[in-house]
C-alpha cells in the first residue's frame, strides 16, 4: 500500500486483511519473490494469500491484542470504580458504571430463572467487552492503521476485533461449554432424556429426536457467533465503501462525509444493540441449560 495509490479493490482488501502471523511451508513463494526454507517459517503474512497458507494455526494478532487490551481496560474501568465507590449520589463514571450493573442484574432476573452465582458477573462481562469491541467501529476507518504503518511500518491493521469471526465465535463456543456443563450438572440422565425423547415422547422416534435436538444444539453457538459478526463486518464494510467515496473526486466529499455521519449516528444503535443481543442469548441459553423438566 505504500509508495502508490491503491485501487478501490485493493483499499477494499486492504481493510479487511488481518496482521496474521504463522508458519508458511517449506518452499513457498513469498510476495516478495523468494522462497521459504526447508523447515518452513514463522512470518507475518505479506496479504491474505500468504495469510490463507498458513493454515489452521494462523493467529490473527491484532484481533487478540485489540479483543485482550479492550478486556483489560473493562477490569480496570469497573475496578477502579468499585474502589471509589461509596454510600451516597454516585456521580460521573462511577453513576454510568452503577447504571449499566442495574441493568445487567435487572436483565438477569427477569430473564434467567435458575439459582447460579456465576450468570450475573458472566453477563456483565460479555455485555461491556462486547460492547466496547463493537465501539472500535466508530474509530476513523484509516487513522490507526496510518499511525501504526507510519510509527512501527505494521501494514495491516483491523481493530475491530468483533468482525472477526475466529473472536465472536470463540466467545460462543466459551459460552455453549458452559451450557454443556450445566445442563450435565442440573440434569444428569435427564439430559440425554431430553435429547432422545423430544419432541416426540416415544422410542421409535428417539433417531429423529436426536437428530433434531443435536442439529439445534449446535446451531446455538453458529448463531450466537454468527449475528454479532456478520453485523458488524457488514457495518465495517460499509464505513470503508463510504470512506473509499472520498477518493472519487471533490464532487464526492460532501456527500461522503454526510453518509459517514448519518452512518454513524445509525450505529451508536447497531452498536449496544448487538451487544445487548449476546448477552441476552447468553442468559437464555444457559437458563434453558438449568431448567429441570
Amino acid at each position: 500500500m505504500a509508495g502508490s495509490t491503491p485501487t478501490v479493490s485493493e483499499y477494499i482488501t486492504h481493510h479487511l486483511t488481518n496482521l496474521t502471523f504463522g508458519k508458511l511451508p517449506s518452499g513457498f513463494e513469498r510476495a516478495d519473490g523468494t522462497f521459504v526454507g526447508a523447515d518452513g517459517a514463522w512470518v507475518f503474512a505479506d496479504g491474505g494469500y500468504e495469510a490463507s497458507a498458513m493454515g489452521f494455526y494462523a493467529i490473527h494478532v491484532d484481533s487478540m491484542l485489540w479483543s485482550i487490551g479492550l478486556g483489560i481496560v473493562f477490569c480496570w474501568i469497573f475496578r477502579s470504580v468499585a474502589k471509589k465507590a461509596e454510600s451516597g449520589v454516585p456521580s460521573g463514571l462511577v453513576n454510568g458504571v452503577e447504571m449499566v450493573v442495574e441493568f445487567v442484574d435487572n436483565t438477569v432476573r427477569d430473564t434467567f430463572h435458575g439459582h447460579n452465582k456465576l450468570v450475573a458477573p458472566l453477563a456483565l462481562t460479555v455485555f461491556v467487552w462486547v460492547l466496547l469491541m463493537n465501539l472500535m467501529d466508530l474509530v476513523p476507518i484509516d487513522l490507526v492503521p496510518k499511525i501504526l504503518e507510519w510509527t512501527l511500518g505494521v501494514h495491516f491493521q483491523k481493530i475491530v476485533p468483533s468482525t472477526d469471526p475466529n473472536i465472536t465465535l470463540g466467545m460462543a463456543v466459551g459460552v455453549f461449554i458452559l451450557m454443556l456443563y450445566y445442563s450435565i450438572k442440573v440434569k444428569g440422565f435427564g439430559f440425554v432424556k431430553e435429547l432422545s425423547m423430544t419432541p416426540f415422547n416415544h422410542w421409535a422416534f428417539i433417531p429423529v429426536n436426536l437428530f433434531m435436538e443435536i442439529v439445534g444444539l449446535l446451531a446455538k453457538p453458529f448463531s450466537l457467533g454468527l449475528r454479532l459478526f456478520g453485523n458488524l463486518y457488514a457495518g465495517e464494510m460499509i464505513f470503508i465503501l463510504i470512506a473509499a467515496l472520498f477518493s472519487a473526486g471533490a464532487l464526492w466529499m460532501v456527500p461522503a462525509g454526510l453518509l459517514q455521519v448519518a452512518w454513524g449516528i445509525f450505529h451508536l444503535l447497531v452498536i449496544p444493540l448487538q451487544a445487548f443481543i449476546f448477552m441476552v442469548l447468553t442468559i437464555v441459553y444457559l437458563s434453558m441449560a438449568h431448567e429441570d423438566h
